[in-house]
């Protein structure tokens, strides 16, 4: 679907800290199980709605030079999202 599905936590028309939440959620996620992880996607594709290309570039860029406001979780290393997918060692 084109639109973002109704979530209760933000009821009113503005949008913006919905955009907000799903863009921190999905970099949460993503460093912790993996940027391809189907919860990550959700969370991707609700802001890649929600929010501007503007809104997106610029927390792209934060977010690659360590300077992003919201606490992400350290990236996860090849090595380790390797082992989580099923191999044993």
């Amino acid at each position: 679907p084109s639109t973002a599905p109704f979530d209760p936590r933000f009821p009113n028309t503005n949008q913006t800290r919905n955009c907000w939440t799903n863009y921190v959620d999905y970099h949460k996620c993503a460093r912790v199980k993996g940027p391809d992880h189907e919860a990550c996607q959700y969370f991707k594709r609700i802001y890649t709605i929600l929010c501007p290309a503007a809104w997106r570039e610029r927390w792209d860029e934060l977010v690659e030079g360590g300077k992003f406001v919201a606490h992400l979780p350290p990236k996860r290393d090849d090595e380790s999202a390797e082992n989580d997918e099923g191999g044993e060692e």
